[in-house]
């Protein structure tokens, strides 16, 4: 199965697989320092060359795992007495902020060494070189392991999502990557561990210090971009005539639009056809119309249910054209943008995110949770893959139904439209149709008709521009693993390949019931990680 439009699928290890017979002990470690894949003996000199007091300290078998923002390696720690023991260490990518830096560090040496979550154990630095150094916990794929999990698996790896997830929100911590490989598995040994912090935000009550710092600088960066387009709209809308001003912040076309405008009337050159033609990324429209009419009205968003009128740095007397249609116009282009936390991975992001709703809690990561739990039920993994935020959108509805979404949104001070409706789905004869006792090749969701293979064209009507929905390479990127499963590494012999059938005959009630909680559209009503704990669904499992 291949990773594709940004969401990262789990792959298998580096070096190929284990000759049958060869069991992981010593000979184990030496086809590891054999079998390194091409690149990473250099990149482990880089490292130490970088960081030269590692060398006193580890010895760096090899590279595990690679994403936007930081490698990991496996080391061992060259100790005096006792056995050797397996560090995984992080290397941060060197343009890393540092407040961001030490925000990640506080999140794990505070809330982190115990229920599930990952800690740390040294830290080191030589100028903007930073290096993490954990406990390794050897772990397998997610998506190798998937069919061979029986349904008791499932409960004891969400139950344990759960654990670490209410640990992290007890400090205020928002995880925002919440995944498969970020919450590391070890099947035979039955570990667990959440990690990756890197994109972690503080909610408003936080007990991590510095992501209050964190929150506050976003905050502040905010401020000025609208500022800025504020300050910007206001010079456009006091220029003379003969200085036609183009659309700022256009990255996604290739035409640029001059407006030239009067103080009573405003005119935009237009095609042939007397329509703009534009290709953008975000919104498939083949035309788009431009009016240029003289009435003045106000423009209006939903802000907190409470209706209220908003400074545009379009000009007043320009009237947008595409309200209630499924196309977005130049005039709603060139408004200021809404700027919201989007940060996280493809197919796991929550609806108030996707509609960049700017109170964002810790019902994100639940969300994000439900996903994976999705995933287990149904034994498609990923469930969802989009190329943008709407078309998540859209497939988000496919599941859930369209006048759901569209009513939740509301909750949240977001009106979105559809140009169909999307009846919601039964989510236990989704799961049973996808799961399908007679295949034990894992597939996408998309090979049955469902959340990928329905895309109803969708638009958000909002007071910002709908090309900052598109994904930011960072985005996109944000999605790969840092820690690589490898198959069979957990000192057992699974087979990996061969469908379980243990306890999927009779999959209670209970567990339709928690997955519909955990995917509630309205996070304000979306179960928490301490109520999930106490589902009737882990009735008989104790903390």
């Amino acid at each position: 199965m291949e990773a594709s439009l940004g969401i990262q699928v789990d792959e298998p290890m580096a070096f190929p697989p284990l000759p049958e017979g060869l069991q992981t002990d010593g000979s184990l470690k030496k086809h590891e320092q054999n079998f390194k894949p091409p690149g990473v003996k250099k990149d482990i000199e880089k490292l130490y060359e970088a960081v030269p007091q590692l060398s006193n300290v580890f010895k760096i078998k090899d590279k595990i795992g690679e994403g936007t923002f930081s490698s990991v390696y496996l080391a061992t720690a060259q100790l005096q007495v006792g056995p050797e023991e397996k560090i995984a260490l992080k290397h941060l990518i060197p343009t890393s902020h540092p407040m961001r830096i030490a925000a990640e560090l506080q999140c794990l040496t505070v809330a982190g060494g115990q229920d599930n979550v990952m800690g740390v154990k040294y830290c080191f630095r030589k100028n903007d070189h930073v290096v993490i150094a954990m406990p390794y916990l050897e772990h397998e794929s997610f998506l190798d392991i998937l069919h061979s999990l029986s349904f008791q698996e499932v409960r004891e790896y969400m139950f344990n999502l759960f654990k670490a997830l209410k640990r992290i929100h007890q400090f205020g911590i928002v995880h925002r990557d919440v995944k498969p490989s970020n919450f590391l598995y070890n099947r035979l040994l039955k570990k667990y561990a959440l990690v990756d912090f890197g994109l972690a935000q503080g909610t408003h009550d936080t007990k991590i210090e510095l992501l209050k710092f964190v929150q506050s600088e976003t905050q502040h960066e905010s401020c000025l971009q609208n500022k800025s387009h504020l300050i910007t709209g206001n010079k456009f809308s006091l220029s003379s005539p003969a200085a036609p001003k183009e659309l700022d912040q256009q990255p996604t076309t290739k035409t640029s639009v001059k407006r030239p405008y009067t103080n009573t009337q405003i005119q935009i050159k237009q095609g042939k056809d007397g329509k703009l033609m534009k290709q953008s990324k975000t919104v498939d429209v083949l035309s788009r119309k431009l009016a240029t009419k003289k009435k003045a009205v106000s423009t209006k968003v939903m802000t907190s249910g409470v209706m209220k009128k908003t400074t545009s740095s379009c000009p007043a007397n320009l009237t947008c054209d595409c309200y209630a249609t499924d196309k977005v116009c130049s005039i709603c282009l060139s408004r200021r943008q809404q700027v919201a936390p989007r940060a996280g991975t493809p197919g796991f992001r929550a609806p108030e995110v996707l509609t960049k709703c700017p109170n964002q809690t810790t019902a994100i990561d639940m969300w994000s949770a439900g996903v994976i739990f999705l995933s287990l039920l149904s034994g498609r993994y990923p469930f969802y893959k989009a190329s943008d935020d709407l078309t998540a959108l859209a497939q988000i509805m496919t599941v859930r139904g369209s006048k759901e979404t569209i009513q939740a949104a509301k909750t949240f001070g977001k009106s979105i439209l559809c140009s169909k409706e999307v009846p919601a789905q039964d989510l236990r004869k989704l799961c049973e149709k996808l799961r399908g006792k007679e295949s034990n090749t894992p597939k996408l969701a998309s090979d049955i008709q469902g959340p990928a293979s329905h895309d109803p064209t969708c638009s958000e009507k909002t007071d910002h521009k709908a090309s900052h929905l598109t994904q930011t390479p960072q985005a996109q990127q944000s999605g790969n693993s840092l820690y690589k499963g490898n198959r069979n590494a957990c000192g057992g012999r699974f087979d990996v390949h061969t469908t379980n059938l243990e306890g999927w005959d009779e999959v209670p009630d209970e567990a339709y019931d928690l997955l519909d909680k955990l995917l509630d559209l309205n996070p304000a009503s979306r179960i928490t990680a301490e109520a999930a704990l106490l589902h009737p669904f882990f009735k008989d499992m104790s903390l």
